[in-house]
């Protein structure tokens, strides 16, 4: 045996198994830990959810060519996650005038989508606060960091010239 080689199939359904992995982790501090999302927590899973539909698409397709579309969708959807946990991580850094007003629910509830969007970005709800830390970073610094490194992968998986062994010769 030559050495193990990763193909784009198994790379592909690794970023995805990793970012629903990551949604679970959310789910648990949310059900098990009683931490409550706030509207960008929520964003955020969207953007896992997302960049792991289309990274199972672009395996079940690959090697054909598809997939590197579906690749390319995969990354937008890690890419925007990236945008808004960066965010989040900066309205953690930078609390001062924030205030915590309805969480997502509410809003929609209340509001329409266009009204409801510009007041999640600017950091309604409770975006600010870090009621949880592991290693000394929040959960949206966390999410940053794993978001860039699905990036980095899925640009790699992407973009490389033709997919390379990643273990191994």
């Amino acid at each position: 045996m030559r050495g193990m080689s990763f193909s784009a199939r198994a790379a592909y359904t690794t970023v995805a198994l990793v970012s629903f992995g990551l949604i679970g982790i959310a789910l648990v501090l949310q059900h098990a830990v009683g931490l409550d999302p706030c509207p960008l927590c929520i964003f955020q899973r969207i953007a896992y959810f997302a960049l792991a539909l289309f990274a199972l698409i672009a395996a079940s397709l690959a090697p054909r060519r598809a997939s590197r579309w579906f690749g390319v969708l995969a990354l937008a959807s890690a890419l925007t996650g990236v945008g808004i946990a960066g965010r989040h991580v900066w309205l953690q850094m930078n609390p001062q005038g924030m205030s915590c007003g309805p969480g997502l629910e509410a809003m929609l509830e209340n509001f329409p989508l266009t009204e409801v969007l510009p007041k999640v970005f600017r950091g309604s709800g409770d975006c600010s606060e870090s009621a949880w830390t592991l290693l000394g970073l929040t959960i949206a610094d966390w999410s940053l960091l794993w978001l860039v490194i699905l990036s980095a992968a899925t640009i790699y998986i992407v973009f490389a010239r033709r997919f390379r062994p990643l273990i191994g010769h």
